[in-house]
Parts: structure tokens; C-alpha cells; sequence
């Protein structure tokens, strides 16, 4: 039983029982996660604490995050043993599936409150344990961990101008930084090695699941 913290939000973990169904990931072996329908109600929580009513990251497995899952199930030896950081964790798809691949230890982080209670949700749902903090750490110095792993971070300028400085704070402090990314238009291409390219589902922006290729990148 996971213990109870600070950034436990009840209704929040009820809400996402309730209305948001466990389902199968596609192209994603298994991992099942509590993914919206046309049901949801989404609106409803945003309503209640007047967030943003645009598709939101923890409701669904958007492409950056699923090319980063899949790539580490194929590439496993990548995070056997390892301390990971899972910045932005949304649904805790990538979280879980570094779990999964043998991690010592993941930390998920996100500032929304309900992609936190997604993504112990979702952890418990694939008898993974994770370790989640509600904040943002990107003005802060490199966390104590081996790898850091960033699924769809660059999604808006002023974000990625945020973004990347704290991401080369983390490479030279000698952390791995693995990011998945559709190729949005912030990306920071001229920094990037691309390591892998995979048709994976993209079910965030109103995709409804399309396939498409989306890449894993190493930050040089």
C-alpha cells in the first residue's frame, strides 16, 4: 500500500477510478492506463479548480511519452540498475515502463495534481512502485540520479527556453538525458542525437491514437 503525502488528492484518484477506464497502450507491451473517453467528463475537473480544458498530458499516452516507453522496453539495459527521473510524467507511462525494465528507482514529476494521482493510479494498475512529487524542478539543481527522462517537454517556446538550460545542467553533472519527442517545432534539434524513431499512438491534441513516427533523443 503506498503511503499517504502531502500532495494526495482523494477526489482526484476517484474522479480517475471512476471515469477514466484501465485500458491496453498500443504498440506499448504490457501496460495498461487510465485513459479518457468521450465519457470522462474531463471538464468536470476543470470546472472545479479552473485548469486548462484543452486535452491534458495525464489523461492520455501522448507520442513523446510512448516512443520513450517503447524505446525502453527494446533497449532494457538502459535502465537496469539505474536512479531515473521521469520529468513531466503526465500518465506515468514512462515511469512505469523504466520500472518495468529493471530501474533501481523512479521519480515521477509533475506540476499538475492529477497527473500525479494518474500516475500512482496507473503504477499500482502495473504492480509497479514509483515515486512521485508534485512541483517543478527545472530552477533547481540536477537531481541525484543516473538518467533523466523527458517525454513531450517541448511542446511551447517558452517552456523549452526554460527547459533545455536545466537539461545541460543535468548532462554535465554527468546525468543521461533521454527525450521523446513527435518533432514539435521548439525542439531543440541542434542539440539532440536522435537514437530511435518508432510509429507509436498519439492520443493527446485530438489525435485519437493516430500512428506516427515520433523519435528518442540523446541530449549531447
Amino acid at each position: 500500500m503506498r503511503p499517504a503525502s502531502a500532495d494526495d488528492r482523494p477526489e482526484l484518484t476517484a474522479f480517475i477510478e471512476a471515469n477514466l477506464p484501465l485500458a491496453g497502450v498500443p504498440s506499448i507491451p504490457n501496460v495498461r492506463l487510465h485513459m479518457a473517453t468521450p465519457r470522462s467528463g474531463l471538464y468536470r475537473l476543470a470546472m472545479a479548480d479552473d485548469s486548462d480544458v484543452a486535452p491534458p498530458y495525464w489523461a492520455y499516452p501522448w507520442a513523446g511519452g510512448a516512443v520513450l516507453a517503447r524505446y525502453l522496453f527494446d533497449h532494457p539495459e538502459e535502465m537496469v540498475g539505474k536512479h531515473a527521473v521521469d520529468l513531466g510524467t503526465g500518465s506515468g507511462l514512462v515511469a512505469i515502463a523504466a520500472m518495468k525494465c529493471g530501474a533501481a528507482h523512479v521519480l515521477a514529476i509533475d506540476i499538475d495534481a492529477k497527473a500525479i494521482a494518474a500516475a500512482r493510479l496507473n503504477a499500482e494498475a502495473n504492480d509497479v512502485v514509483i515515486e512521485t512529487r508534485l512541483g517543478d524542478i527545472i530552477s533547481d539543481a540536477p537531481p541525484d540520479a543516473d538518467m533523466i527522462l523527458a517525454g513531450d517537454v517541448f511542446y511551447d517556446e517558452v517552456l523549452a527556453e526554460l527547459m533545455l538550460p536545466f537539461l545541460e545542467r543535468c548532462r554535465t553533472a554527468g546525468i543521461d538525458v533521454l527525450i521523446g519527442d513527435p518533432g514539435r517545432t521548439p525542439l531543440p534539434a541542434g542539440s539532440l542525437e536522435k537514437i530511435a524513431e518508432y510509429p507509436v499512438p498519439d492520443f493527446g491534441g485530438g489525435s485519437q491514437g493516430t500512428a506516427a513516427n515520433s523519435a528518442v533523443f540523446r541530449l549531447r
